[in-house]
């Protein structure tokens, strides 16, 4: 029995057909899917900032440090890739382009944020500008847990005034800068008012990401009452006639005289609309109050009909011999 079962593992191994295939491990694989490339969490920001920078927008700069590789893409992200083929290797974002770092009418950094998930918050770098001969990036580290630090070496910023903040805004903004410091001079505003000024002023440029609530207002509608057209002229009068006729029935069901001949009228129509408004209210008061829905409102009722009275001195006759009439019924 050994026999033949060493005979058919020899022989099995003797047939075996060995594969050479490249190693798909590693999330930093060429061969991964695309379904598990890097996915971002938000958009990056405008390019914004000094005008000579912007040439760096659609560029990349890596450095491989020990056995990572970090690669800088300004005005978009922050990459990190592990250099492993292990089964779990680390690839991910340390940040997307979001804002400008300011202090003291100066550009001191780029802040990268929204990065990948790093316990209960995500991860964020500051991208610091050094003056040096050619673009490239020399320097990664984690000051702080899943907070990076990143230096940026580039020519573009060896000028004394590379990195001024005032001559990059336009001439209104410039304007606005020069009356939040004469309020500062002047004792007009405080320090912090001051600062929150300049904010605005930074946030209207796109240098920094505005921290204001935005609000989604409806769609406006076209309520205007103006007869802008012949249609809407129409419209509005055929309504006008569509709610008088309802009065009118209101107050032919409470059995409540009217002259109902148009060309007798001596009111306009919205003054004849208001006065057959007031007396329907009054039919209604004295209609609830006698059929018993509001049993301790009859005194309100006759106190309303009689100050309705009162306030028709101009109206026709025939509207107030109306109200005497529901006065004295009450």
């Amino acid at each position: 029995m050994v026999c033949v079962s060493l005979f058919i593992n020899y022989g099995f191994a003797g047939k075996m057909k060995i594969v050479e295939e490249p190693n798909t491990f590693g999330l930093n694989n060429p061969f991964v899917a695309q379904g598990s490339r890097l996915q971002p969490k938000a958009t990056p920001s405008p390019v914004s900032g000094p005008a000579h920078l912007h040439r760096l927008a659609g560029k990349c700069f890596s450095l491989t440090e020990s056995t990572y590789k970090y690669e800088f893409c300004p005005f978009r992200n922050i990459t990190q890739h592990e250099q492993s083929f292990r089964w779990n290797a680390y690839s991910g974002i340390l940040g997307i382009w979001q804002e400008w770092e300011i202090a003291n009418n100066t550009f001191t950094g780029m802040w990268m944020r929204d990065g990948d998930a790093c316990g209960t918050r995500n991860r964020e770098t500051k991208v610091i500008f050094v003056c040096s001969t050619s673009s490239k990036l020399s320097q990664v580290s984690e000051p702080s847990t899943c907070v990076y630090s990143l230096t940026f070496e580039t020519p573009l910023v060896c000028h004394p005034h590379s990195l001024l903040v005032y001559p990059t805004l336009t001439e209104n903004l410039q304007e606005e800068w020069d009356e939040a410091e004469q309020a500062r001079y002047e004792g007009l505003i405080t320090e912090q008012g001051y600062n929150n000024l300049l904010r605005d002023i930074f946030e209207d440029a796109g240098f920094l990401k505005s921290q204001k609530v935005k609000v989604n207002q409806p769609e406006a509608t076209d309520n205007s009452e103006t007869h802008n057209s012949l249609q809407k002229c129409t419209e509005d009068f055929q309504k006008q006639r569509e709610e008088i006729e309802r009065l009118r029935a209101l107050l032919t069901q409470h059995n409540i005289p009217f002259d109902s001949k148009p060309d007798e009228a001596k009111v306009v129509v919205g003054q004849e609309s208001s006065w057959i408004t007031s007396l329907a209210l009054c039919a209604l008061c004295w209609t609830s109050t006698s059929s018993g829905a509001f049993p301790d409102s009859s005194t309100r009722a006759k106190a309303f009909c009689t100050v309705v009275s009162l306030a028709l001195p101009r109206s026709p006759s025939r509207y107030s011999s109306s109200t005497e009439n529901f006065s004295s019924g009450i």
